[in-house]
């Protein structure tokens, strides 16, 4: 494990985020800040974790219109703990899709990179959730970030109570970063989505386990700040199957049968949250990050299948009951 100080890569990591952020423009693969048009969501029904996923996920990645030819692609699943009456992590089917997804698309590398909150040993959580069994060569293909060479990144008008934060190179290095995120209720945050699976980017080395640094310094807070510091991504979310009430771990399975995903995380995220009947405005990570009314439906357009033959409504959990969205909101 390497420490730096500022040098030119990491200063330009953080002009760029703090660019896209004030100008609200896209960068690279990703987009980032407040959008010149409507942002796309694409929003897929999936029925099961089977062979079809691959060619749904394919026929997603073409609709969102991405250029990824000869980049390198880091996929980013959420993969935090293993109870197999649970459905905690992002599926290794699913992943296994996006990464033939890409490699179709014409991409240099794909790899798997993550860096679990809970468990100091990611190749043994990685193999209980089933990712080695699924996903050909998958040690070959994976990083642990949490103990990755990493870089000293200043925090641009940051959100939280950071200045800076020690990130790893591997995702520092790409050329887009894809968040394959859980469909999950979250009992801190109300639901975790694409931009809440960033949090598995803060290497545990230097921030411990569960990287309560990040909770200390404001939960949504840090969740737009990561949102803000990795500019080139995309999000795509697993939510044949979710979990529902006390998640993102103790929750139970909620079956709603969609994958969604979207250059625009804020948007995606939005867009989910009216899938699992959660309000977006109620969320504070969600209001940081909007630019634009991206949090307002009638500013995204959505293509797929429309809101109301896949919306259900998840279980909510304590004080995130009255987040409840109106139907027709």
């Amino acid at each position: 494990m390497r420490k730096h100080g500022i040098g030119r890569r990491e200063w330009l990591a953080g002009a760029v985020a703090a660019g896209a952020v004030a100008a609200g423009t896209a960068t690279g693969c990703g987009q980032a800040g407040a959008p010149s048009e409507k942002s796309r969501v694409t929003v897929l029904k999936s029925a099961a974790y089977n062979q079809d996923v691959y060619a749904t996920v394919r026929r997603l990645l073409e609709d969102q219109k991405l250029n990824v030819k000869d980049k390198h692609v880091v996929l980013k699943p959420n993969l935090v703990e293993f109870d197999p009456t649970r459905p905690i992590n992002t599926n290794p089917l699913f992943v296994h899709a996006a990464l033939e997804g890409f490699r179709a698309l014409g991409a240099a590398s794909v790899r798997i990179a993550e860096g679990p909150g809970h468990r100091r040993d990611s190749l043994d959580l990685a193999d209980a959730a089933g990712y080695f069994s699924t996903i050909p060569g998958f040690e070959d293909r994976f990083r642990d970030l949490n103990f990755d060479a990493v870089e000293r990144i200043a925090l641009r008008n940051p959100h939280s109570k950071l200045t800076e934060l020690y990130l790893p190179q591997t995702l520092l290095g790409a050329d887009l970063i894809v968040s394959l995120a859980k469909m999950k209720t979250h009992h801190w945050a109300g639901a975790t989505l694409s931009m809440k699976n960033f949090f598995g980017t803060v290497p545990g080395s230097i921030y411990g386990w569960p990287k309560n640094v990040l909770h200390w310094a404001g939960i949504p807070e840090c969740i737009a700040d990561l949102h803000n510091v990795f500019p080139k991504h995309f999000g795509l979310v697993d939510g044949i199957v979710g979990m529902e009430g006390n998640g993102p771990i103790q929750g139970t399975g909620k079956f709603a049968g969609v994958i969604a995903g979207s250059r625009d995380m804020v948007a995606l995220d939005a867009t989910c949250c009216r899938i699992m009947g959660i309000d977006p405005a109620r969320a504070e990570y969600l209001r940081l990050s909007a630019k634009n009314g991206q949090l307002d439906a009638a500013n995204v357009i959505q293509s797929g299948e429309t809101l109301a033959s896949v919306q259900t409504d998840f279980e909510l959990f304590g004080e995130f009951k009255d987040w409840r969205l109106k139907r027709g909101a």
